[in-house]
């Protein structure tokens, strides 16, 4: 009778399941869910009436009584895909024209329609797997082809596998995975684990970088689509530095502490004329999207300070970003922390910060005669400007790491404040006559950068040549970007763009005059 050794037996196999098992948590590793299985929130679309939650998934679906006469298109609302990984299972039912599709770095039209990349899905094995440019250039990659796109938009198709052997991997009545990757201008797509499509696209004015997440339901006969378990997982940007800017909620009013508006023209200006950045502005408080600053190589917070800074309830999370050497910015009354673990938290990141008892927060005209040969004040000229100028602000000890970048003297009525929390001290009245320190860089030592600025309660100071490009040259060195040897030019922005986005309306008897004058002094040759 033959004796089978079943310990030797197991251990390869307990080995096998073992590196299966730890294989499975790598792959998965950084993904986060953006869809919770149970609601909408979070997906927005023109017509709901079309989508809704079944089985767990997104489900969109249109039958002969409720037909779909063009193409309907849910859109994730929480932010936009740069480089990504996204993984998600899908199901389709219908007529053998069922079709779908998931939409990627799209641009969404008035009327709700998603413009660019589209993973493509079908029931009849003409599409599904390939890569479609929805209202552009049309099919880019058929299921098994690898295209390259030149900058002139020709493109060369080589095979990659064959199309009806990948149609068979295909589960007809079933889930499918649907494996996404877009990294610069290379885009791959998985079905099943099997790749399905490849495109680098280097099309100039055609490719997308970055834009928006929407699933579809084609139009034509009755069908049903479905779309669970999605899950992203940001990559660092190829080629590229991404700088994140996360605006506080309103607050003081029209024309001062405009967090969101101010985060969207800097997030305009950084894409529009920093070569290799990417800028993104999140909206009133703390991101909702869960991935928001996973790939991020800065980011900066302008909000309110105080209990209620935007941060406050998320300093571990920013304390892993600057442990990993991301760039750390604060501006205006997001420098005023708490004392104590704030406080500390803030110094470590960037160096200083505002403190309660010991800075002040006057509105003061700063004449800045000089600036310091540093990446940050490159094309910046000596100049004047009013704002609510913070200053004595608490350092690290001996400004250790510490470059001023902005710094001039505050006129003497500005320290004679009564001893206040925020309207002076004996510090500071001892101090008349000294220059003080408004806008600073910090060097961690673990190669990380941070950036303090204390203006920036007046909107239209953002039309400032010099002020603007200072601040834009701070947020490109700290995310680790080469600074130009001239700065980082922008166009002056118009008042209408300056009135863009305000979360209050215009009041009656505003002078607009009286803000064009202003913008045009600061900026005369």
């Amino acid at each position: 009778m033959r004796v089978i050794n079943l310990r030797l037996i197991w251990i390869p196999l307990f080995s096998v399941l073992v590196h299966t098992a730890c294989d499975a948590r790598a792959e998965q590793a950084g993904f986060k869910p953006i869809f919770d299985g149970k609601t909408l929130a979070g997906w927005k679309a023109p017509d709901m009436s079309y989508w809704s939650v079944k089985d767990g998934a997104i489900t969109g679906r249109a039958t002969e009584q409720h037909p779909v006469k063009t193409n309907q298109f849910i859109v994730w609302q929480l932010g936009e895909l740069d480089d990504f990984e996204l993984r998600l299972k899908y199901r389709i039912t219908g007529t053998p024209a069922a079709n779908s599709g998931i939409q990627f770095r799209s641009k969404i039209a008035a009327d709700g329609h998603a413009i660019g990349y589209q993973a493509d899905i079908d029931l009849e094995g003409r599409y599904a797997g390939a890569l479609y440019d929805e209202h552009g250039r049309g099919m880019l990659a058929e299921r098994g082809q690898k295209t390259a796109i030149g900058r002139d938009g020709k493109m060369t198709h080589t095979a990659i596998g064959d199309s009806d052997a990948l149609w068979t991997n295909v589960r007809k009545d079933g889930w499918n995975d649907y494996h996404i990757v877009a990294v610069g201008t290379g885009i791959t797509l998985k079905i099943n684990g099997k790749v399905t499509a490849e495109v680098v696209d280097n099309h100039d004015g055609q490719r997308d970088l970055t834009g928006a997440l929407a699933l579809q339901l084609h139009s034509g006969p009755p069908l049903t689509v479905q779309f669970k378990d999605i899950r992203l997982k940001r990559l660092r940007l190829l080629g590229r530095k991404k700088i994140v800017l996360i605006a506080g909620p309103r607050s003081h009013g029209f024309g001062s502490h405009e967090h969101n508006a101010g985060c969207l023209l800097l997030a305009k200006c950084l894409n529009e004329n920093a070569a290799d950045v990417c800028a993104v502005a999140y909206l009133n408080g703390w991101p909702k999207d869960p991935t928001a600053l996973d790939n991020a190589d800065a980011v900066a917070i302008y909000s309110d300070g105080g209990g209620g800074q935007v941060a406050m309830r998320h300093l571990e999370h920013v304390d892993e970003l600057a442990k990993e050497s991301v760039g750390i910015a604060f501006l205006h009354y997001a420098l005023d922390v708490p004392k104590g673990r704030p406080g500390d938290y803030l110094r470590d990141w960037i160096g200083g910060c505002y403190e309660t008892h010991w800075s002040v927060n006057p509105t003061w005209v700063a004449d800045f005669k000089q600036l310091p040969n540093h990446p940050v004040a490159r094309g910046v000229k000596p100049f004047t400007i009013n704002d609510e100028w913070y200053y004595h602000m608490r350092f690290v000890e001996n400004m250790r790491n510490v470059t001023p970048i902005l710094t001039a003297i505050p006129p003497d009525r500005t320290r004679r404040g009564r001893d206040g929390a925020h309207s002076g001290n004996p510090q500071v009245r001892a101090r008349m006559g000294m220059p003080e320190h408004i806008a600073w860089v910090y060097e961690r030592a673990d190669g990380g950068r941070g950036f303090g600025l204390t203006g920036g309660h007046w909107h239209w100071n953002w039309a400032h040549n010099d002020f603007r490009k200072l601040v834009l040259n701070a947020l490109v060195w700290i995310a680790g970007g080469e600074v130009p040897p001239h700065g980082v030019a922008s166009r002056t922005p118009s008042l209408d763009e300056l009135l863009a986005n305000q979360d209050y309306a215009v009041p009656n008897g505003w002078k607009r005059e009286r803000i064009q004058q202003m913008i045009a002094s600061w900026n005369r040759p």
